[in-house]
């Protein structure tokens, strides 16, 4: 079996994990961070996550997955594969799985996220290389933090 690839990322945020987690699960707050996109669910085990965006004047579904595990404000765990994308058959062994771990302490949440496992996925080393050179998940958590702080 081959070593996993798994993306990490982590941030500390001046906010409680309540407001962590609204900026994580809110259409109106991932907008800001997360290039556009509304993150669409009823946040149910089971149900899907659709990542909806306008680009070039179009609203598309530009990620869907959906959620295998929520506990409100602390963990979050869900499917992902981009549907627009031709060389990627949409096949349950193409997913990768996205993680949300909220620990708050004091006011203050850590925040941790993990991206994978690429090791298990069709085109697994082009994908993890193109996630670790735009820097993994920590642009996007510091775009998080602003939020959550502002």
């Amino acid at each position: 079996m081959p070593n996993p690839m798994i993306v990490r990322s982590d941030i500390q945020i001046d906010a409680p994990a309540s407001k962590v987690w609204q900026v994580l699960t809110h259409p109106e707050e991932t907008k800001k961070y997360m290039f556009g996109c509304a993150a669409l669910s009823d946040w149910k085990p089971g149900s899907t996550l659709d990542w909806k965006g306008v680009f070039n004047g179009v609203e598309i579904t530009a990620v869907k997955g959906k959620i295998v595990d929520i506990q409100p404000g602390k963990f979050l765990a869900y499917t992902t594969i981009d549907p627009n994308n031709p060389s990627m058959p949409d096949l349950p062994e193409n997913y990768l799985t996205v993680t949300y771990s909220l620990t708050e302490k004091n006011g203050h949440t850590h925040l941790e996220v993990t991206q994978g496992d690429y090791a298990t996925v069709a085109d697994g080393d082009n994908r993890y290389a193109d996630t670790v050179k735009g820097g993994g998940w920590t642009p996007i958590l510091v775009q998080v933090k602003e939020i959550a702080e502002g």
